[in-house]
């Protein structure tokens, strides 16, 4: 199966009548394969986003920043290694890559079951492991390049806004899944704190998962041929205004979709203790925006990614407000609570809108300077992979973010602040490049 399509010119999705004919169910089985690894890539990379607020109760005693940089490493590394993965696909292949990527999150998971056995295990192996949950987090890059390459542009939107909101439901998989699991003795192990908590359980619940999946990735998937593309030419998108726009964007819209669900436990738990509806909106939050992004992408083919992008940095650079509004004020954790859900939903939908723009933009220029189309196809996935990679960024610096402002100020308001000003720069740089009637690349 993985070598049905064994010349670069076999795979034309933008050839309607090959599309029509075989095209069309080959990608849409891809796309049904790649969502349970993303899936579970998710949950493993935000793993760190709700164990750190039951550390403490088990006997690990660490700082509140402390817990901040856990929740935050794992996508710093998963950033990083974004920028290597969108390139890997059109070389090793994506069911290949897709297998045994997926495969490699069992050593964070196993890793993770056996050091919170032990509350003396090093704070050094637990910064260790988060990084390695950052694994998880690389793999959206080179899952979406598969994706992209799949599906011709006219259904990448909502190609892309599908695999990936159903992907980002591992995020509020994973913060709902935690704490029903570590309350629960399912593999006769020693209990930590009171004895009523096994944290190992956060780990050992996906290692059957993971492999499952990785399996049926291996069997069910196609090595899509990178149609003739250098390296040197995808490349050429690191010189180009267009590919750091895009990212800047993407950082404001996926960047705050990761980067609140990492630090919305935690944040939860420091600025209001006794609200009793926090463990729900833990996991409610990243569901609606998971669920949004499809949404997003569906409304871009539509109208546009510019303008709906700028009416979602609109409603993110609201919700910031509402959550500096609440702080300090007696029923202040209806209005953040409300503040958080506007910003995981308006986040989604720019996730699914921003994301569509990245790949149309590189066509648009290709059939405007009348250059090769699969070259920008190839370009257009490899963007995805920086955006995607920028982007993931969020995942660390907004956490990291509130730690520090918490550390030094005794509150997140000076963090809330930065994010404010940076939603403004992300509404004005998609109106004058992409949303204007006379814009250098309106999409």
């Amino acid at each position: 199966m993985s070598q049905s399509l064994s010349v670069p010119q076999s795979w034309n999705p933008e050839d309607p009548d090959f599309w029509a004919t075989r095209g069309r169910a080959v990608a849409l089985r891809n796309l049904v394969f790649a969502v349970p690894a993303l899936a579970l890539s998710f949950a493993v990379w935000m793993l760190w986003s709700v164990l750190v607020v039951h550390l403490p109760a088990a006997g690990f005693r660490y700082s509140t920043n402390q817990l901040f940089w856990l929740s935050a490493l794992p996508a710093l590394c998963g950033a990083t290694l974004r920028i290597f993965y969108g390139f890997a696909v059109p070389w090793v292949g994506g069911r290949r890559w897709t297998a045994l990527s997926t495969a490699s999150l069992l050593l964070p998971a196993a890793g993770v079951a056996w050091a919170v056995q032990d509350p003396t295990t090093p704070y050094e192996w637990m910064v260790a492991l988060a990084l390695l949950c950052g694994l998880g987090g690389a793999n959206f890059a080179s899952g979406m390049a598969h994706i992209s390459a799949c599906f011709p542009a006219g259904e990448q939107g909502l190609a892309l806004g599908v695999g990936a909101g159903l992907a980002h439901l591992g995020v509020g998989l994973v913060q709902w899944a935690v704490p029903v699991v570590i309350g629960l003795d399912l593999f006769g192990l020693t209990a930590q704190g009171d004895g009523r908590v096994w944290l190992q359980n956060a780990g050992l619940v996906w290692l059957p998962l993971i492999a499952a999946s990785s399996l049926a990735a291996w069997l069910g998937m196609d090595d899509f041929p990178s149609g003739g593309v250098s390296m040197t030419e995808q490349a050429q998108l690191f010189t180009r205004r267009h590919s750091w726009l895009m990212s800047w964007l993407y950082l404001g819209s996926f960047g705050s979709f990761i980067g609140f669900s990492a630090a919305c436990p935690l944040l939860l738990r420091s600025q209001f203790p006794g609200f009793d509806g926090a463990q729900q909106l833990v996991w409610l939050g990243p569901l609606l925006g998971a669920l949004a992004r499809p949404l997003g992408g569906w409304v871009a083919d539509r109208l546009g990614g510019a303008r709906v992008s700028l009416v979602c940095f609109g409603g993110l650079a609201l919700g910031v407000a509402g959550l500096l509004a609440s702080l300090g004020k007696q029923g202040g954790e209806l209005i953040f609570a409300a503040g958080l859900l506007l910003i995981f939903i308006a986040a989604g939908v720019a996730n699914g809108s921003t994301f569509r723009m990245v790949p149309l933009g590189f066509l648009r220029e290709a059939r405007r300077a009348r250059g090769s189309m699969h070259e920008a196809q190839a370009q257009g996935a490899a963007a995805l992979g920086l955006c995607s990679a920028v982007g993931a960024y969020g995942g660390f610096f907004i956490p990291k973010s509130f730690g520090s402002a918490i550390s030094l100020a005794g509150g997140p308001q000076a963090a809330l602040y930065c994010f404010l000003a940076f939603y403004l720069s992300c509404m004005a740089i998609c109106w004058w490049f992409y949303g204007r009637r006379n814009a250098p690349l309106f999409c």
